[in-house]
């Protein structure tokens, strides 16, 4: 059972992450004597390369379903990864740019025969690295969002939604991305906020071209496109203008001023120009006023023939060149500042144009009533629970989602429309809907037949993700009726709308059911100073770095133990984890050495508690509180919570107290017994947190048969649990911490025994101690202690004091025991008494000059407010240090 000095994290990570998938050793099947609980993971883009959001959000999963595993559970985690629509294809048109070549170089056919060769080769990167990490997936149930199985249920979905009426296609304004030129989402343009400005513009009227209307706006380029001018009808300023006619600099066009209780007439001057088909409030009003709808961009944001001289301009070179032209022809009012949230492309980070286009789109409302429903009824519980209230704002004030993407590589509409014989009827311009390829037009006969250029959002597929993965819409899945619905999800809060949202409504459009009970939303990952971790800001910390120099469970456990609301990460934090994994190593280490039966194996449960001394009734009952805890943490998703009580028991509880209480009593079987089954049963509510080192460590010193990821969680001995032990031993740790930190405080030598009388009203206190000196000589370094009756020097709640009372000796309280500790012999009192004096009035002298300082006005207007907030940390450090000072002067007698 001998461990090597050093704990190899390198070959420990690769030995366990290999031998667990090539054992199949996290498979899952239909059982009907478990209880099954479900975990569908996130599935990451195949271009995705793991990071620390991922690292984290799977290292919850696998603490999860570990632990489930381990109490019951037919435990199933559902891997696979996400076709990624846009990502994946960016990357392979990026491939073609280092060619010098387009998509459009290349047939349809062509070009996604290379993604595909793409997907091949790297698609499965990710999940190569999460399995370095530890995650214990059902691997062989990998699915992928276009495989065929899932693309039937995908096509599926789409027919019963059109069939409902629920999916429909119209001319919209759409969020368009020039750079991607597909259309995307609401959730999909996410909004910054930008300096840009507000251009005051005169559009002079027809009949008196000398005077004008000025309206305000933050894009001149569109303003090619305007077909009216709006103004409030209850305005006064412009009353007397509604129905005139205005000229369009640039293309001469006649456009009327028109009223609308739309108009905001606090809003720049109060007149607004109406652009139809670049802005989604114009296009509503170009609607009620039967407006002419004119776009002036093509898809890749360059303006068309119906900008004029300004054709063939980029959109924001165009702005210039407008705003340069209105300038010298005397149409500019004014130009002011002005902040406003722009929406961008979430894929490429490029301004998106609002623009007027033919889409597909889902009507949301009726999705989201049960959806809404579910949440309210409390069947959906979201961990922590303030995101409720976000989900249901939003779903209470959903819109149409545009699932149409002007892109190859996804799942296709599947729609087809009949293109072609002279006979062919009015009919066969209605869309052709069809799960499969349809032969011919079912109204005209006719084989010519085109199906729709577009694709779904990505999003679209992985809505369907909980029961899609599990064979769904194919009847009779046995998987499915018993893995479903899931239990828990993990994810993080900016895909609450995108994906969490949606999968509550297609389960309970398409299953009749909830897909989860419970959606944890775990924090985002940041830097020291807040920052999120990107590429672009130059802070992110590679994961994969910090497994190959700290090790899988460093990485895991320092993770999870800095988790909150949000983690603020820097390298050396992953050092605790490091440090965490070494001393479990080492303690292992110091355990097996010292056992001498190798055939040594103990159930805690079995042991007789009147044969135990206090150390081994205190210890058994730590780790049976800890294990409680730690479950009752992993349930209510506190897996921080978890990870600190698991360090405090093992670093506090057993390595610095019981090893050291034990060191001199190895020999004792008994002792062994205890130590071996306290670190036997630590490795397993370990585990989840720190699969690998648990796991070597199991193979050397378990009996036990199978790897320690299918053993069980221990079960709590009642019969053992007694609290009495804990609150004697947490009384002697006291009386030891205060004899320590005299030590410390009067800089008392290590090495040199001291003595202490400890005097106390209570009989059971004085039994107590009596019983266990051997302990407080052992870890307070005592040379000597006399235990006393109260009466020599007065009540233990420090009462007067009598001839007896020793010179130069500190006196501590600690509960009703008084510790006099003489340190005359010992230390030379008055040279130690005049450091501390020293200490408090250097101290003092900073103190005041602090306060000064933090009492000028200049100081406090000037410094930037982090300056002063740290200066009264200061502060006020300064002062509760100058308290102990005095204080440690005032105990001794």
């Amino acid at each position: 059972m001998e461990l090597s000095s050093r704990f190899n994290f390198s070959e420990v990570d690769a030995k366990w992450s290999q031998y667990w998938v090539d054992n199949n050793l996290f498979h899952a099947e239909v059982n009907p004597d478990k209880k099954p609980y479900t975990v569908v993971i996130p599935p990451p883009n195949v271009t995705g390369i793991l990071h620390m959001g991922h690292a984290l959000n799977n290292t919850l999963q696998d603490i999860m379903i570990r632990y489930k595993r381990m109490r019951g559970f037919e435990a199933l985690w559902m891997p696979g990864t996400d076709h990624a629509g846009i990502a994946t294809q960016n990357v392979v048109e990026r491939q073609l740019s280092k060619e010098g070549k387009t998509r459009h170089d290349l047939s349809r056919e062509e070009f996604l025969e290379r993604l595909w060769a793409w997907k091949r080769e790297y698609g499965d990167t990710i999940i190569h690295q999460l399995k370095k990490l530890g995650a214990s997936c059902d691997w062989p149930r990998a699915r992928f969002t276009m495989d065929e199985g899932y693309s039937q249920a995908v096509r599926s979905v789409f027919i019963r939604l059109y069939k409902k009426g629920l999916i429909y296609q119209g001319e919209y304004i759409i969020n368009w991305c020039p750079r991607c030129q597909t259309a995307l989402s609401d959730e999909e343009a996410e909004h910054r906020e930008l300096q840009g400005n507000l251009y005051h513009l005169r559009y002079p009227f027809q009949d008196e071209p000398d005077q004008f209307i000025v309206v305000a706006t933050t894009r001149p380029e569109t303003m090619l496109g305007d077909t009216a001018v709006a103004v409030n009808p209850k305005d006064k300023r412009y009353k007397k203008y509604i129905g005139k006619t205005l000229i369009l600099p640039f293309v001469n066009r006649e456009i009327k001023v028109i009223s609308d209780e739309f108009v905001d007439s606090k809003f720049g001057t109060g007149a607004v120009k109406v652009t139809p088909a670049h802005d989604p409030n114009d296009f509503a009003m170009g609607k009620r006023h039967k407006l002419e709808f004119v776009n002036v961009m093509k898809p890749d944001g360059v303006l068309n023939q119906h900008a004029g001289q300004f054709e063939g301009m980029d959109r924001f070179e165009a702005r210039e060149a407008i705003v340069e032209e209105l300038g010298q022809l005397k149409l500019i009012e004014k130009i002011e500042p002005h902040t406003h949230a722009v929406g961008h492309c979430y894929r490429c980070h490029t301004v998106v144009e609002p623009y007027l286009s033919k889409q597909w789109f889902v009507k949301m409302e009726p999705l989201a009533k049960p959806a809404i429903e579910a949440v309210r009824k409390g069947k959906i519980k979201f961990y922590p629970s303030r995101w409720t209230k976000v989900y249901l704002n939003w779903m209470e004030n959903i819109r149409d989602w545009c699932i149409s993407r002007q892109i190859w590589w996804g799942h296709r509409i599947p729609v087809w429309y009949c293109v072609g014989d002279d006979h062919c009827q009015l009919a066969c311009k209605a869309p052709i809907v069809s799960e499969t390829v349809p032969v011919a037009c079912p109204h005209c006969g006719s084989t010519n037949l085109k199906q729709d250029e577009d694709v779904l959002d990505t999003w679209f597929s992985s809505w369907l993700w909980p029961f899609a993965t599990f064979g769904w819409p194919d009847s009779g899945k046995k998987d499915l009726d018993y893995f479903y619905p899931t239990a828990s999800l993990f994810t993080a809060p900016e895909i609450i709308f995108f994906w969490v949202a949606r999968m509550i409504m297609a389960g309970k459009e398409f299953m009749g059911d909830i897909p989860f009970s419970d959606v944890y939303i775990h924090g985002t990952v940041r830097d020291a100073k807040g920052r999120k971790m990107s590429k672009s800001l130059g802070n992110a910390i590679d994961p994969l770095e910090i497994i190959k120099e700290y090790g899988a469970d460093a990485l895991r456990f320092s993770l999870v133990i800095n988790s909150g609301q949000d983690l603020f990460i820097s390298k050396e934090k992953f050092e605790i984890g490091r440090n965490f994994a070494n001393k479990l190593w080492n303690a292992s280490r110091l355990v097996l050495m010292n056992i001498k039966d190798p055939d040594i194996d103990v159930d805690l449960g079995k042991l007789d508690k009147k044969a135990l001394d206090l150390p081994s009734r205190w210890i058994i009952f730590r780790f049976y509180a800890t294990a409680e805890k730690v479950s009752a943490a992993n349930e209510r998703y506190q897996f921080s919570q978890a990870e600190s009580l698991l360090y405090e028991f093992f670093r506090g509880n057993f390595c610095d107290w019981y090893l050291e209480l034990i060191k001199d009593r190895w020999p004792d079987p008994a002792v062994q017994k205890i130590a071996f089954g306290i670190l036997r049963d630590t490795l397993k509510i370990m585990h989840p947190f720190m699969p690998f080192v648990t796991e070597e460590l199991w193979e050397k010193i378990s009996k036990e048969k199978g790897p320690l990821c299918r053993q069980s969680w221990p079960v709590v001995s009642r019969k053992l649990i007694d609290k009495n032990a804990d609150k004697e031993m947490q009384t002697l740790m006291a009386l030891v911490a205060a004899i320590r930190n005299v030590r410390s405080q009067w800089n008392v030598n290590p090495a040199e025994q001291i003595e202490c009388r400890l005097i106390t009203v209570s009989t059971k206190d004085a039994v107590l101690i009596e019983e266990n000196t051997a302990v407080l000589k052992q870890m307070a370094r005592l040379g000597n202690a006399r235990i006393e009756p109260a009466r020599i020097v007065g009540p233990a709640t420090g009462g007067a004091k009598n001839s007896d009372t020793v010179k130069n000796a500190v006196t501590v309280l600690v509960g009703n025991i008084k510790c006099v500790i003489p340190l005359g012999g010992v230390i030379d009192v008055d040279k130690e008494k005049k450091k501390i004096l020293g200490q408090v009035q250097e101290q003092e002298k900073a103190l005041d000059g602090l306060a000064q300082r933090l009492k000028n006005k200049e100081f406090l207007k000037k410094a930037p407010a982090e300056i002063v907030a740290k200066e009264k940390e200061r502060l006020t450090s300064l002062n509760a240090r100058v308290t102990e000072l005095r204080l440690v002067i005032a105990s001794l007698e």
